[in-house]
């Protein structure tokens, strides 16, 4: 008899996501980082031998988890499979130290991750800064530190458990923003920053939040549900709890699967401008690099306003802090010019025009 139809839903889309890794794979860079970027108190649990069938020359692929149902069934599946592929598999638990006690919930999660068999485990404790709001910073923070644990260990990826409900709150959120077909986007399957492109994978896109909880009652996995995650004071919290069963009610159910299906269907819209925006931008630039407005112009407003953004982030503007009320500001430069001034951008990078070039620099 075979394992119960949600265990064995997680496992699928685990091995799927480690076959991709192999795919993929080159031996990662070790670097030999002894402390992570993103705080100033930050403490390491010691890491706790564990069993593994692959050598240690095998890829490591880490498990981001918070012990809560879906990243237990992310680290439960990734424990199954990964020993199949000759893969090592590890996990790292984050302490953002936001509520009493997280350094035992930390420690606890470690011990689970342990008794899966996972090895190298390890808990990172962070300090939570204020910039951008309260999840955005505990986000930062977070990431900063599975970035620097995926260094640290040389991990050739690591494993988040967003899952198929997740995808549709992020989808209305960007909507909520007004930011444009990228925010709409959602998170993507594989994604990472500049030196490590394809570091975080997400395997659980596909799926819903309580198949993840299913798999974890039926294999007896202790989760721990984040009262966070109930707290009406965090906008993703309320989106949950208020908004999502409001639209179901409102327009049947099929929402969540539908604005999943939205982020994929926007994602590949997006990749396509930007590919466009990136093959376009040599042609709008004069012998001296400088932007030129009619050519400019010329161009669709989806792809004339990805040239500019970039153009603005090369000049220093924070890509976090670049909003599309920002590049339309700049965009009235080219299509709307009636002599204004330069228009101040985050970064202190500043946009004008000048004798037909638009101009993008720090001031």
């Amino acid at each position: 008899m075979g394992p119960h139809p949600a265990v064995a839903a997680i496992r699928l889309a685990v091995r799927r996501a480690l076959h991709d890794i192999l795919s993929g794979h080159h031996t990662p860079h070790h670097t030999a980082h002894n402390a992570t970027r993103n705080t100033s108190r930050t403490a390491h649990a010691p890491l706790l031998p564990g069993p593994t069938t692959s050598g240690e020359s095998a890829p490591l692929v880490l498990v981001a988890c918070s012990g809560g149902a879906d990243s237990m069934a992310l680290a439960s599946a990734l424990a199954f499979e990964a020993p199949k592929l000759g893969l090592r598999a590890g996990g790292v638990t984050v302490d953002h130290g936001l509520q009493p006690g997280s350094d035992l919930r930390a420690d606890e999660v470690v011990l689970r991750l342990t008794e899966l068999g996972l090895a190298p485990v390890e808990s990172i404790a962070v300090t939570v800064g204020r910039e951008g709001g309260p999840e955005a910073a505990a986000r930062d923070a977070r990431y900063s530190a599975l970035d620097a644990a995926a260094e640290r260990h040389g991990a050739a990826a690591v494993l988040l458990g967003h899952t198929r409900d997740d995808q549709a709150e992020t989808v209305l959120l960007g909507l909520a923003r007004g930011s444009g077909i990228r925010s709409l986007s959602g998170m993507a399957a594989v994604s990472g920053g500049p030196g490590a492109p394809g570091r975080y994978r997400r395997p659980f896109l596909q799926l819903d939040r309580q198949t993840a909880r299913k798999a974890c009652m039926v294999q007896s996995l202790p989760v721990w549900d984040d009262p966070h995650n109930a707290d009406p004071a965090y906008t993703r919290s309320r989106l949950r709890h208020e908004g999502l069963p409001a639209l179901e009610k409102a327009l049947g159910k099929g929402v969540v699967e539908a604005l999943a299906r939205t982020a994929q269907l926007s994602r590949d819209d997006a990749d396509a401008l930007d590919t466009w925006a990136r093959q376009a931008e040599a042609s709008v630039r004069d012998a001296a690099g400088l932007l030129e407005c009619a050519k400019l112009y010329a161009l669709p407003p989806a792809v004339r306003r990805r040239i500019l953004r970039s153009a603005a982030i090369e000049a220093g503007a924070p890509a976090g802090s670049l909003f599309a009320r920002h590049i339309e500001e700049v965009d009235r430069l080219i299509t709307g010019w009636r002599g204004q001034g330069a228009i101040n951008l985050p970064g202190r990078v500043v946009a004008q025009r000048q004798g037909g070039r638009l101009v993008i620099r720090q001031g």
